[in-house]
């Protein structure tokens, strides 16, 4: 980890015992982009004067009108009395000088993320404020220790990043740099705690909580594209409707904007001196070069021209469900299947084996596990990916190899047919869709921790506010079992020997412990 001790939890009760910054005391943000006035407006609405300062003039007037525009809208909607909103807009200021900000109890800088623009404003702030201000950076990608390097008191230095947009999303990593006091901390926490967001601690490491666990998400959605293993409708198809995300990777990072997105990737792939799980796309960096960025280009992985068509995840054609299926052993994390077949009418026959479904032609339909149909010379397979809920999920995931006899597939279709699913069926791609992703972000999520950047808790809480995940990574592989998700990153670093699908440390360890408790249980 960046930071020398280990990064307490959410509900750690510090021993200096610093709470929050003086509730009357002034908050001066500096950067008067979409985020600094997103920031001022969650402070203001908390009840501090806020100072707005930007270097380009009349930036700060502007965002001052912003902000109070923001409140009126408020009030529109009934979220914020009118009595509230005028005390508020009183105490809303633009600073035309950074002296102006003198008396600040806490400054919070959203501008450029350049290191030494940062660098500069901060050593500026220093020479300006009180001796007891606490200095906070909302930056995304650089290193907090980096960007107060250079200060004389580094101690009060602390990253509070706040995720887009601030005044609606519940989330702030409240970073601590290698010389980041724990008071100063604790009082950052505090002080997002009191202005009602949800506060998680973390150690200086690229990317932070979120955009380090969250990595894989993207690139294994891009790898399977890579691949020619589905298009990007299919995939985010997919996770959102299988695997439960709010939004698929391809229409997120339309969102996002590509450039960004793609920038972020490759700041924490060689920041981590370019670990392969880290490694970015191909095919985002030529979407990029080619000044496809998303939705405010008008075009990235989809076109968002006015009357586009959005292209449909492919769908498999209405298939003969079969009569009786065998299920041969536990089916681990699809058990849940087996009672949705019999609620579907149809006779499912239980026999001891290795965890499988035998279909009537004699196929074998088995969970995504990384490896792939092809490898099966004496007998046809076909692979049928994670779900969130198999219950609840509204498409199923197939995959088969090429030239398998249309009969075969029929029935693996038919079969999730029966349950009232859509069915799509994608390349002979190992591990699939959901199930590789799911393993990586597990993967990632216990790496983190184990290297003491946050605690578990506070990595489930941040996937699950900052980016909308419907469940903790860490929560997901506990529900699903560490020795499986184990097993199908190394089946997976069999297939792919490059070390990106190498198992974690991390992991395996809580694979083991599973092990030793499973054990201890028969006992």
């Amino acid at each position: 980890m960046s930071a020398n001790t280990t990064v307490q939890g959410s509900d750690a009760v510090s021993a200096d015992g610093a709470g929050p910054i003086d509730p009357t005391g002034t908050v001066a943000v500096v950067g008067t982009g979409t985020m600094g006035q997103g920031i001022a407006q969650v402070a203001l609405v908390a009840g501090h004067p806020v100072r707005l300062y930007d270097s380009a003039p009349g930036r700060a007037e502007e965002a001052v009108a912003g902000v109070a525009g923001r409140l009126d809208r408020l009030v529109e909607k009934g979220r914020l009395g009118k009595e509230e909103r005028d005390a508020a807009v009183a105490r809303l200021h633009a600073a035309g000088e950074l002296t102006e900000l003198a008396d600040a109890v806490l400054v919070v800088e959203a501008i450029v993320e350049l290191l030494p623009v940062k660098q500069r404003l901060f050593a500026d702030l220093e020479e300006i404020v009180g001796a007891d201000t606490l200095l906070a950076t909302n930056t995304s990608s650089l290193s907090v220790t980096a960007i107060a390097g250079g200060l004389e008191r580094p101690g009060r230095f602390v990253g509070m990043h706040f995720f887009n947009p601030a005044p609606l999303l519940p989330l702030v990593e409240v970073v601590s740099g290698f010389a980041t006091d724990p008071a100063a901390a604790t009082r950052a926490y505090e002080t997002a705690k009191r202005w009602g967001k949800t506060p998680v601690r973390c150690a200086d490491t690229p990317g932070f909580i979120v955009n380090r666990v969250a990595r894989p998400f993207y690139a294994e959605a891009l790898r399977v594209y890579e691949e020619g293993g589905a298009d990007p409708a299919t995939i985010d198809a997919a996770l959102r409707e299988s695997g439960g995300f709010r939004m698929g990777p391809f229409e997120l990072t339309d969102l996002i904007g590509q450039d960004v997105n793609e920038a972020v990737t490759r700041s924490v792939w060689e920041s981590f001196y370019q670990d392969p799980k880290f490694t970015p796309s191909l095919a985002q960096r030529r979407l990029v070069e080619s000044g496809r960025l998303g939705r405010k280009s008008g075009h990235g992985w989809f076109s968002y021209a006015e009357g586009a068509e959005r292209p449909e995840p492919h769908t498999a054609a209405p298939a003969q469900a079969p009569e009786r299926i065998i299920v041969r052993g536990d089916l681990g994390p699809a058990e849940p299947l087996v009672e949705l077949f019999e609620q579907a009418g149809i006779t499912v026959r239980r026999k001891k084996g290795d965890g499988h479904i035998e279909l009537p032609a004699g196929a074998r339909l088995s969970l995504a596990d990384g490896e792939s149909s092809f490898e099966y010379h004496q007998e046809e397979i076909v692979y049928f990916d994670l779900a969130l809920d198999y219950a609840t999920a509204s498409r199923i995931v197939l995959s088969a190899r090429t030239g398998m006899a249309p009969e075969v597939l029929d029935e693996a279709v038919g079969l999730f047919q029966a349950l009232g699913k859509k069915v799509s069926v994608i390349g002979d791609v190992p591990g699939m869709i959901v199930a590789r992703t799911v393993a990586m972000l597990a993967d990632v999520a216990a790496d983190a921790v184990d290297r003491g950047v946050a605690t578990a808790e506070d990595v489930d809480t941040a996937m699950r506010l900052g980016v909308n995940y419907p469940a903790g990574p860490l929560e997901w592989a506990g529900r699903l079992g560490h020795r499986g998700l184990c097993d199908l990153l190394g089946n997976l670093h069999d297939r792919y020997p490059t070390g990106r699908y190498a198992p974690s440390l991390a992991l395996v360890r809580r694979g083991f412990d599973e092990a030793a408790a499973e054990a201890k249980d028969k006992r």
